[in-house]
C-alpha cells in the first residue's frame, strides 16, 4: 500500500521512530555536556593551573570535528561494547561541553556579581544547544544509526521516480524544520524576556553601583 507520490505507508512510522533517535542522541549528549561543561566552567572561574588546563581543554573540544571524533570512537571501542547511538552521542559531547563551559563561565560571573537573573540566561542557551545537537545527530547515518536522515536516505534509494524522491526529502525538511524552528523561536523569546528582566534587576544595579564606589 502506497501513499502520495509512491511513498510507502510504512515509511512514516519508521521515520518518526528515527526522529526519536535524533532527539535521544541530542538528550544524552547534552546531559553529559552539562555535567562536564559546568565542571570546566567552575575550574575556569576559580582560575589557577586547573583553570588554565580547563581553558585549553575547552578550546580543543570546541575545535574537535564531530565526524573525526565519531569515527575515532567507532574504531577505538571494542565491537558490541558501546552502541552506535551512544557513539554518536559521545562524539557530540565535546561540542556540548565546550558550549556549556562558555555559558557556564558567564553565568558564574553574573551570579557572583549579584545579577542572579542574568545567570539564568544560560538556560535558553542550553536549550538552543539541544536543537543544534538534534541537527548534528544526523551524522549517525554515516555509521548505520537508524535516525531520521538515515531512514530518508534508505527510502530515497527505493523511490521509483524523481518526483517521489523530492517529495520524500520535502517531508524530511518539514518534519525536522517545524519543531526545530519552533524551538529556536521559543528560545529566542525566552532569552529576550530574561534579558529584559535582568536589566531591571535591582540587585544588578546595586552590584554595579558597589563596583563603581570601589
Amino acid at each position: 500500500m502506497s501513499t502520495f507520490a509512491g511513498i510507502p505507508a510504512a515509511f512514516f512510522p519508521a521515520f518518526l521512530a528515527g526522529m526519536r533517535v535524533n532527539f535521544e542522541i541530542a538528550g544524552i549528549a547534552l546531559l553529559l555536556g552539562i555535567a562536564g561543561g559546568m565542571l570546566l566552567a567552575a575550574a575556569r572561574y576559580w582560575g589557577s593551573v586547573a583553570g588554565m588546563a580547563a581553558g585549553l581543554a575547552v578550546g580543543l573540544m570546541r575545535a574537535a570535528p564531530t565526524f573525526v571524533v565519531m569515527f575515532f570512537l567507532l574504531n577505538a571501542t571494542p565491537p558490541g561494547i558501546v552502541s552506535p547511538v551512544m557513539i554518536v552521542a559521545l562524539s557530540l559531547v565535546p561540542y556540548a561541553a565546550a558550549y556549556v563551559a562558555d555559558g557556564g563561565l558567564d553565568a558564574l560571573r553574573a551570579f557572583h556579581a549579584g545579577s542572579h537573573l542574568a545567570a539564568f540566561l544560560i538556560l535558553p542557551n542550553i536549550a538552543r544547544a539541544f536543537f543544534v545537537l538534534v541537527m548534528s545527530s544526523s551524522a549517525g547515518a554515516a555509521i548505520g544509526v537508524h535516525e531520521g536522515i538515515a531512514i530518508i536516505l534508505q527510502q530515497a534509494q527505493k523511490m521509483p521516480s524523481t518526483g517521489g524522491t523530492l517529495m520524500l526529502f520535502a517531508i524530511g525538511i518539514v518534519c525536522f524544520g517545524i519543531p526545530l524552528q519552533t524551538g529556536f523561536v521559543a528560545v529566542r523569546l525566552l532569552h529576550r524576556q530574561l534579558s529584559r528582566i535582568a536589566e531591571h534587576d535591582p540587585r544588578r544595579t546595586l552590584s554595579a553601583a558597589t563596583g563603581l564606589s570601589r
